[in-house]
């Protein structure tokens, strides 16, 4: 096969040429054009170009240069069809917009606001209190949206002019907000978690597939929910160890806000700061306790947020939201102790009387939804978080079916046997190659969102690990563990761009570099105690889930 390029007035014999690349490098053509087509996607994302063109437009030209030198077989595209139809019948993606919805109307109803105010006061009195609310709200942010620059953006806009108004240091103030906006990485219930699960997922079947195990143990979101949330909170836990280390060392830099005989109201505060909790507990608790998939908890955590933001917009008539919430909470009971499905043959008398006792719960719920959802329509919020809502959806998807295409014709050039090669001939076994690919990670998070990472090159490197014997619920939360301190790390950490974009020009960019070092120090000390001690990710999936 002899194709020629007539351009500038000269022509090339494609195979001729790629004989001649091949010989130049020592290396086979296909594996140099796998190296040369990662290096372009990656290269023309770093000088803007959008993701969603990017991946499939670098896919294709390199899909029609192999199929020029003959070591690329177009049949591979015949498969881009079927992998579309799989994005979209796949149940799991679709809790993203759920998730997207939960936090996005969170955030438009000024809930988040709502409670960081009241966070404030009720730790005012504490040196340091007011960075250890921010840490608190922005664990909770982060697991109600799961978006690291939403939660960054969010926690900057509300927290850091009242932190430096207060006397709080520059460094402190950005170090603790940018840390605590990097937590929706890793705690779960989480949309980052949700597409890292996803494709693990698909990357645990067809490595066990490859080795010959023909019904292995299915990799679900929710064992990466429980595999989660030890080390999240654990995170957490340690922030906020510091943050008072800290206060009381460096007195002047994290003072308190309030005077030690000025009287709290706890009622403002309960009732800013349950709600939320609450919200939380349910989704994930309904995970967990294996009452509802984390796409049905991602519904519940949608209709919760609409009553949170019903009820704040008009809190003189609290009853529809109270009797709703009541009737969700007493259904994920019922649901979870009996058997609902009257399509049996034999059905035991309790489970007739728990089913005629959801009906009118049922209603009840429907009627709270209904009165919540017209307050937040007649204020208009409901059209900005749907709009905002389908704009992170759609990115979120169209990435996703990009990205399906360059796996493909990554696949097509070999690209999965050559990554196997390299990482399975590395020094060190199986400790080198996952340093090797945490590494690359790593890096790559100075550039790349999460989002592009999950789908580019988590399905790439995991089969390979994978076959080595790694637990993929470890793997996976040290994945996001790793990626969250790429996200902190200077000069280009994306959190780090985020803050600097709302931080008033007072903060210097040293400030905030210097403000996230210590941060990076603990999340690194969490990796290697995660690496030494892998039961605090796999203890409670297995005691939930068995897995």
């Amino acid at each position: 096969m002899i194709l020629d390029l007539s351009l500038f007035g000269f022509q090339i014999d494609f195979v001729i040429f790629g004989i001649m690349l091949s010989e130049f490098f020592n290396m086979p053509l296909d594996a140099l054009l796998c190296i040369v087509m990662f290096g372009v996607a990656c290269g023309s994302l770093l000088v803007g170009y959008p993701v969603a063109f990017t991946l499939p437009g670098v896919s294709l030209m390199f899909a029609g240069l192999g199929f020029a030198m003959g070591i690329f077989d177009f049949s591979f595209l015949g498969g881009v069809p079927q992998r579309i139809f799989g994005t979209m019948t796949n149940v799991v993606m679709m809790a993203v917009p759920l998730f997207v919805f939960m936090g996005v109307m969170l955030e438009r109803s000024q809930i988040a606001e709502d409670l960081l105010d009241s966070m404030g006061k009720l730790m005012g009195r504490m040196k340091g209190g007011l960075g250890i609310s921010v840490t608190i709200v922005g664990a909770l942010l982060a697991a109600s949206t799961g978006i690291v620059g939403a939660t960054v953006v969010i926690m900057g806009l509300m927290a850091l002019p009242t932190m430096l108004k207060r006397g709080y240091s520059p460094a402190v103030a950005t170090g603790g907000i940018a840390a605590a906006g990097t937590l929706g990485q890793i705690i779960p219930p989480s949309i980052v978690l949700v597409l890292l699960g996803d494709q693990l997922s698909s990357a645990w079947q067809s490595s066990q597939l490859a080795m010959g195990n023909f019904s292995p143990t299915p990799l679900s979101v929710g064992d990466l929910f429980a595999g989660a949330l030890i080390p999240g909170l654990g995170l957490v836990l340690m922030y906020i160890i510091y943050q008072i280390i800290i206060a009381q060392l460096y007195p002047e830099s994290s003072p308190a806000v309030l005077d030690e005989n000025e009287k709290i109201d706890l009622k403002p505060v309960l009732i800013a700061f349950f709600p939320p909790i609450i919200l939380i507990v349910s989704v994930l608790g309904s995970i967990l306790a294996g009452i509802a998939t984390p796409t049905e908890a991602a519904a519940l955590g949608a209709v919760g947020a609409i009553l949170m933001a019903g009820y704040k917009n008009d809190k003189s008539k609290p009853l529809p939201v109270i009797i709703a919430g009541t009737s969700i909470i007493l259904l994920l009971f019922i649901g979870g102790l009996f058997d609902l499905r009257m399509g049996r043959s034999e059905i035991p008398i309790m489970d007739y009387i728990a089913f005629y006792l959801s009906i009118p719960l049922l209603i009840a719920m429907a009627w709270g939804i209904a009165n919540s959802f017209m307050r937040v329509y007649r204020k208009k919020i409901i059209h900005e978080v749907m709009q905002m809502t389908a704009k992170i959806s759609s990115m979120i998807f169209i990435i996703m079916v990009g990205a399906s295409l360059f796996s493909l014709i990554f696949l097509g050039f070999k690209g999965d046997y050559y990554i196997t090669e390299f990482l399975t001939n590395l020094p060190g076994g199986k400790l080198g190659a996952f340093i090797i690919v945490m590494l690359v990670m790593f890096l790559l998070g100075f550039f790349l969102d999460f989002i592009q990472i999950v789908f580019v090159v988590v399905p790439i490197v995991a089969p390979v690990l994978f076959m080595m014997d790694i637990n993929p619920i470890w793997l996976g939360i040290m994945m996001a563990m790793n990626l969250q301190t790429s996200f902190l790390t200077p000069p280009f950490g994306f959190a780090l761009f985020y803050l600097r974009g709302v931080a008033p020009d007072s903060v210097k960019t040293t400030d905030i570099y210097k403000g996230v070092l210590p941060y990076i120090a603990i999340q690194l000390l969490a990796l290697v105690i995660l690496y030494n001690f892998p039961i605090l990710v796999t203890w409670l999936p297995s005691i939930v889930f068995g897995s």
